[in-house]
Parts: C-alpha cells; sequence; structure tokens
C-alpha cells in the first residue's frame, strides 16, 4: 500500500492548462480503478480523469474553477493494490458529539412575554388585540398589527409595543402579505458558462458590430421542405430551414469568398478560407456550443441536415470532441421558435460575420393591390465592421434571401 500522486493530464494541441470543472469524489472516498474522479475543461472540450488504481482519495489540489496547468498535482490517493473496495465510508472520522436529549416544549400560556423577533405572524384569521386608538395609529403607520406581538394580557398590543416594533427597525409589511426578498445568491461562473463569457467578451471588445436585419418570404421555401420530408427515404433526416439556409449560405460565400474568413487583428491579415465550414449555434443544458459542419460546400441538402442531426446529438448529450467544436470560418445562429422578432447576434471571434434566423411568423403583406397572409422571417446578421462595409453586407443578405424565397435555385449549379 503506498500513495498515489495522480496530475494533470496533458490532453494534448499544446494546451497548458484547463479548467477544473468538476469532482466526482471527496476526501475520505474510496474509489475503484477507472472510476472518474472529476473533470477538466480546455477550450470548449471537457476532459475525465479516471482513477488509475483502487484506493482512497488523502488529497484534492484544486477548486472548482480553478486554472490547473498541465502536470501539477492534482489529487493524491492511497492506493491498496488489492480488490476494487466499495464505496464504504472512510475509516477515520471526526468524532461526533453525542446527541443530547431535547429540551420539552413549554405549554402556551395566556400572556406570552414579549417577543425577540421583528414579527409575530398570527394563523390566518386571529384578530389582534388593541384598542381602537391603538388599531387607529397602527393603520396610519403602515403596520399590519399582525406582526407585532403584544406584551398585555392575553397578547393585547399596547402603544408601548406599537413603539417597540419601530424602534428595533421592523419592516411595515403590506397586509397583502407580500414581502421583499433581501436576498443574494453568489453563483462563480465556471466551465463552459466561464468559456462562454470570456468569448463574448472577446468578441465585444475586439469587433465594432454591424447587423443587418432583412425579411424573408419562406411561403415558397416551407412549401418545398414539407414536399422532400414527405418523399425522403427512411434513412434521410427530417429537414428543418437549417439545411437551406446553409446551402444559401454556401452560393452567397462564392460570390463574396471575403465574407468566409477569419481575422488576425494582432496581425493585421484576414485569413480567406476555401472551405466552407460552418458553425451551428446551439443550446445545451449547459450552455451554448457551436459545433462544426465542415466542409458544407462538398454537402448536398440532405447530408448537411444528417450532420447537423448527430453535432446537435453529441451536443446535447455532452460528449463532442474538440474538432467537433472548433474550426468554424462563418457561423449560423438560430432560436427556433423563441427566435423573437429580430436579434443582433455577437460574432464568434475571430470569425467575421454570423446569420442569425428568427422565427416564421405569419403577416400581412401587400401584394399591389391589397394585404395577403404570408409566412415571413427575419434575418438578423452581423459582420466585422473593421473588414466588411455595410454595402457588402447588404449584397451577402440580399443573395441569401433571394435563395430562400426562390429556393429552386439552391440546386441550380453555376
Amino acid at each position: 500500500m503506498g500513495e498515489r500522486v495522480i496530475k494533470m493530464p496533458d490532453v494534448g494541441e499544446g494546451v497548458a492548462e484547463a479548467e477544473l470543472v468538476e469532482w466526482k469524489v471527496k476526501v475520505g472516498d474510496l474509489v475503484r480503478e477507472d472510476d472518474i474522479l472529476g473533470a477538466v475543461m480546455t477550450d470548449k472540450a471537457t476532459v475525465e480523469i479516471p482513477s488509475p488504481v483502487h484506493g482512497e482519495v488523502l488529497w484534492l489540489g484544486a477548486e472548482i474553477g480553478e486554472t490547473i496547468a498541465v502536470g501539477s498535482p492534482l489529487i493524491r490517493l492511497r492506493a491498496d493494490g488489492g480488490e476494487a473496495p466499495g464505496r464504504a465510508e472512510p475509516a477515520a472520522r471526526e468524532p461526533v458529539e453525542e446527541a443530547k436529549p431535547a429540551a420539552p416544549i413549554a405549554a402556551p400560556s395566556a400572556a406570552p412575554p414579549p417577543a425577540r423577533t421583528f414579527a409575530a405572524q398570527r394563523p390566518e384569521g386571529e384578530k389582534p388585540l388593541a384598542s381602537p386608538a391603538v388599531r387607529l395609529r397602527a393603520k396610519e403607520a403602515g403596520i399590519d398589527l399582525r406582526q407585532v406581538s403584544g406584551s398585555g394580557p392575553a397578547g393585547r398590543i399596547s402603544h408601548q409595543d406599537l413603539e417597540a416594533f419601530l424602534a428595533r427597525g421592523a419592516q411595515i409589511t403590506p397586509p397583502t402579505g407580500l414581502r421583499p426578498n433581501n436576498s443574494v445568491k453568489d453563483v462563480k461562473l465556471v466551465g463552459l458558462r466561464r468559456k462562454i463569457a470570456e468569448r463574448m467578451a472577446l468578441a465585444n471588445l475586439h469587433i465594432p458590430h454591424i447587423t443587418y436585419v432583412e425579411e424573408v418570404d419562406v411561403g415558397a421555401l416551407e412549401e418545398l421542405r414539407a414536399a422532400l420530408n414527405r418523399q425522403k427515404r427512411p434513412a434521410q433526416p427530417k429537414l428543418t430551414l437549417l439545411p437551406f439556409l446553409m446551402r444559401a449560405v454556401v452560393r452567397a460565400i462564392a460570390d463574396q469568398p471575403h465574407l468566409n474568413a477569419l481575422f488576425d487583428d494582432e496581425a493585421g491579415i484576414v485569413h480567406q478560407h476555401g472551405g466552407v465550414h460552418i458553425g451551428i449555434a446551439a443550446q445545451t443544458a449547459a450552455g451554448l456550443v457551436v459545433p462544426v459542419v465542415r466542409h458544407a460546400e462538398a454537402r448536398d441538402l440532405w447530408d448537411c441536415g444528417a450532420e447537423v442531426v448527430r453535432l446537435a446529438d453529441v451536443a446535447r448529450a455532452g460528449t463532442a470532441t474538440r474538432e467537433e467544436l472548433s474550426g468554424s470560418t462563418i457561423t449560423i445562429t438560430s432560436l427556433g421558435a423563441m427566435g423573437g422578432v429580430a436579434t443582433t447576434p455577437v460574432i464568434n471571434y475571430p470569425e467575421v460575420a454570423i446569420v442569425g434566423v428568427n422565427k416564421i411568423m405569419m403577416r400581412p403583406v401587400w401584394d399591389g393591390t391589397g394585404f395577403v397572409p404570408r409566412k415571413m422571417m427575419n434575418l438578423s446578421s452581423s459582420f466585422d465592421h473593421r473588414v466588411v462595409d455595410g454595402w457588402d453586407a447588404a449584397v451577402f443578405v440580399q443573395r441569401i434571401k433571394t435563395l430562400l424565397e426562390t429556393p429552386a435555385m439552391i440546386f441550380v449549379e453555376g
């Protein structure tokens, strides 16, 4: 039997440190070999740390939210080298003070002593005892007499009781029973939530955003989508709006390739990519993640749809790899039915453009002779104004609009 020190592992790709996001054990726990001891996060990928031996946890080297350098001591175990132990209580425990018998509960007296608390709520319907003069004074002061303890016979409330109630600094509560809540809860940002905060701050600090909003008539697109879903093969995914939008973005980028780029603002270089790697912002229980559909330019409508479904599944399950969560060159963000009328999406730094999808709504549209109901959707798109002019942003969005309003053009090459 000996001690075993587990160090922060090297997760590769030049990562020098990681953030501790979870402990699965505490000091004194008995663990089996391969039991998960905790988890660390690097960029947006979470790495679990297994136990290499059976043993007892002697020491934990960090608190949740701390950043730990690769190679630093993380956990110390007393390894037993034998059979896998059960999850028993540790052998050494703090002494427990022997429980003392509870004091008997005194019967209520007819005239209780003056209360030491700020309030003495009475049961619903019970009327406090007080003279008409005391009641009038309490009403004028906004005091609910049910909160005031009386020192007189049978709990009768006197003027002195009112003065003592006010002198204690008691809050005057409206007779409705509604009371102010002055609690403050401190929530430390750790793990993915902290990564999101850092990325949002970085984007807003470095990028002067310009947001362009345009409405799109998606009636024809919705008819085509419904027809394709009725005819799809069992192995094909059910098409949502996203695959059509992805194909439209690919076609629009072919005309304006400088929007499919990453801007290195320190070096002053825009890295314009040939491959269109579309990040799809997805909400999970842990927070916002952006899995990446790689080489969307080489995928047809059904392939785009299948990859979106696959990535959404691994993102929600928390099993997405580092490669699946990085490398995007342009991002699409959508809140689905919660998409609102218009949004101001934050660019996924260091990209230069993000396309935001708002919810589809039936709106009255003037057709030249009268108003007709049409299925309309707004696109809210943001651009890095340092490298994308307003005119170029408008041309890009108008091209996407044209393709979505005439969806047959999405399938026409050239």
